[in-house]
């Protein structure tokens, strides 16, 4: 079983800054991809950031320069730093661990920290 715990979240005014944390636990294949998603209202779920065990990061075009995802192997643990925090940024975010072991993709979602930005 893999156990993932979001933290976090909460409410910030435009232009400031809130950091997610995201733990892994449990039986989890060493070569995978953590990330965050997120769920606007009346939206569907899309990718924000993920970074791979290797070190590859990716971002979506409407956070690139103000988020900055960071992951930390040894814990199972990523992060992400987001900054100049917009309205639009409201959302649930969802942290997301996945792999492909023996040709099977194995997929695990947190529970979701609420994230508004609000003056």
């Amino acid at each position: 079983q893999v156990h993932l715990v979001e933290s976090g979240g909460g409410l910030v005014q435009p232009g400031g800054s809130l950091r997610l944390s995201c733990a892994a636990s449990g039986s989890i294949f060493s070569i995978n991809v953590m990330g965050w998603y997120r769920q606007a209202q009346g939206k569907e779920r899309e990718l924000v950031a993920a970074a791979t065990s290797a070190g590859f990061r990716n971002y979506a075009a409407s956070v690139k320069g103000r988020f900055t995802i960071s992951r930390d192997n040894a814990k199972n643990t990523i992060y992400l730093q987001m900054n100049s925090l917009k309205p639009e940024d409201t959302a649930v975010y969802y942290c997301n661990l996945n792999w492909i072991e023996n040709t099977e993709k194995y997929d695990h979602w947190g529970q979701g920290t609420q994230v508004t930005v609000s003056s």
